[in-house]
């Protein structure tokens, strides 16, 4: 063996990525397969996608890999995976799919037509989760799919995640681990078990999903099974090669950034922007609201999420600019240089106008809606898009305050930065202004395939645990200062205004949602 590698596959929303890993966090090779169509849609709001898609994409990046790099096979120790999440399979007893997936972009809901048995509502009323509870029913595929397609839910042996059905592919068996599991299933997170009766547990029930319609969890950093003698003939891949268990795209970014302790956050600014901070001791979020497994055994995540972050991008982009999609935003350097140099001539702050961006609706919040204030006739829609960036930030930050006040009891002290938002120094600085805390990146933009890979050596015995794999692998390349003017007008307008928002207009939501809903 000239040196040991771990092969990683990320599924993004836009794409999936193989790639091998060597122990300094090099990329030795890399591979990338875009989804054309990322998803379909039969309905407005809807978003579907072929689950067999997803796998025969992963098959043309691995044998593209293997074809490329045939001398360096021998050297993998094994696979890892990382998924998005919250995107729902549903199966036969065949193993075939009954329906298309739902991916987690999906706006349908479901009406909630069997209530919750009236203890259980009295309970979540009482401490003040009603309004959450009643979207995340709404939010649950598998009930959706119960009121509107009872023929495809009879046909359903199997409920999955897409992580388990493309375990399923490459290994033969329904088996995942509970770090993808990050979605509406009926999950106990701090056992990283599902509840043993969902459809009489208190949680367990909100999702309408029984157990035997649900997988086998294994803990994270085992080993899931091999690749299967058909998957190789496939993808390319040695039969026999082991598959280590993966992660979600979050805990595996928050991982390949190198983010080991609750003393750092990591911010990721992709389709969803999230904040999230690790802990090796359970507590929930908040309550009801769960902290996720992470990528590596007995850790969790707290985490707050714009569920609809960088995607405003790209809805500013249809709705104001001149054509430009978020994805050219992202991939074209000359397109980000050309905003930056935009954004860079509005001042801090967008010259008092202030974005709340709950453009899809949040656990917190449920009721919320996306709200503007400040406008005047100096506003320009550069000084929109900026906005933007600031609220997303803004709320993110609360989101982290949350978390310091409530769970750690004590003050972050950096924040490590990635996603495709994460390539423009504006933004990365317009980040470290509003949280007033340095922000730095590392040497690659591929974090989620990095922490996968890190969490690929820890189970093959490479390192002994994430802090001796972060110092090996992980690399700051540059880091971004708070500018103490800039800071000055962020902390005003978030303590003055962001802040103050979502409680004033809490009232005027609700009659929102109440005209909408009639």
């Amino acid at each position: 063996m000239k040196e040991p590698l771990i092969l990683t596959i990320d599924f993004g929303t836009q794409s999936v990525r193989a790639g091998l890993f060597n122990k300094k966090g090099e990329i030795v090779a890399l591979e990338k397969v875009k989804y054309e169509p990322a998803y379909f849609s039969k309905n407005p709001g809807w978003a579907e996608q072929d689950p067999d898609y997803y796998f025969e994409c992963l098959c043309k990046a691995t044998n593209e890999l293997v074809k490329k790099n045939k001398d360096k096979i021998s050297d993998v120790l094994g696979v890892v995976m990382d998924f998005f999440r919250d995107s729902a399979v549903c199966v036969d007893k065949d193993g075939k799919p009954t329906r298309p997936l739902i991916l987690w972009l999906d706006e349908r809901r479901a009406e909630g037509k069997e209530k919750l048995p009236l203890s259980a509502r009295a309970i979540f009323k009482v401490v003040g989760m009603g309004p959450t509870i009643e979207l995340n029913r709404k939010r649950s595929m598998a009930l959706w799919i119960q009121e509107n397609e009872p023929e495809v839910w009879a046909k359903t042996d199997k409920f999955l995640m897409v992580s388990t059905y493309i375990n399923y592919k490459l290994i033969g068996e329904f088996v995942d681990s509970p770090s993808t599991q990050a979605g509406h299933l009926p999950i106990d997170f701090k056992c990283g078990k599902f509840y043993k009766d969902p459809m009489k547990h208190l949680k367990g029930q909100i999702f309408g999903v029984p157990k035997e319609k649900l997988c086998k969890l294994v803990g994270s950093g085992d080993v899931l099974g091999a690749v299967s003698k058909e998957a190789a003939k496939l993808s390319g891949l040695p039969e026999g090669m082991k598959i280590f268990t993966g992660g979600s795209d979050k805990s595996a970014e928050t991982l390949g950034l190198g983010v080991v302790d609750d003393k750092t956050a990591a911010i990721s600014y992709g389709t969803a922007c999230t904040v999230e901070v690790p802990r090796t001791k359970y507590s929930d979020a908040e309550p009801f609201l769960p902290a996720y497994p992470g990528i590596i055994k007995n850790t969790w995540d707290l985490d707050v999420q714009v569920y609809r972050g960088y995607w405003m991008l790209n809805w500013f982009a249809k709705e104001f600019g001149s054509g430009v999609t978020i994805e050219k935003m992202i991939d074209e350097i000359e397109t980000i240089n050309k905003l930056n140099k935009e954004i860079k001539k509005i001042q801090p702050g967008s010259e008092g106008l202030v974005l709340q961006p709950y453009w899809g609706p949040g656990l917190r919040r449920p009721l919320a809606k996306g709200g503007v204030v400040g406008f005047s006739d100096r506003h320009t829609k550069i000084h929109m898009y900026r906005a933007i960036i600031e609220g997303i930030a803004y709320c993110l930050r609360e989101g982290l305050e949350l978390f310091e006040k409530k769970r750690l009891h004590h003050k972050v002290e950096k924040i490590r930065i990635s996603g495709g938002g994460s390539q423009s120094d504006i933004i990365c600085q317009i980040t470290a202004d509003i949280f007033n805390l340095p922000v730095s990146k590392i040497q690659t933009y591929e974090c989620s395939s990095l922490g996968s890979a890190m969490a690929g050596f820890i189970a093959a015995g490479e390192f002994k645990n994430k802090e001796e794999a972060a110092a090996a692998m992980v690399h700051q390349s540059v880091e971004f200062k708070p500018n103490p003017e800039a800071v000055k007008k962020y902390d005003y307008l978030y303590k003055k205004v962001y802040v103050k928002m979502y409680p004033n207009l809490k009232d005027l939501y609700k009659n929102v949602k109440l005209f909408c809903d009639k």
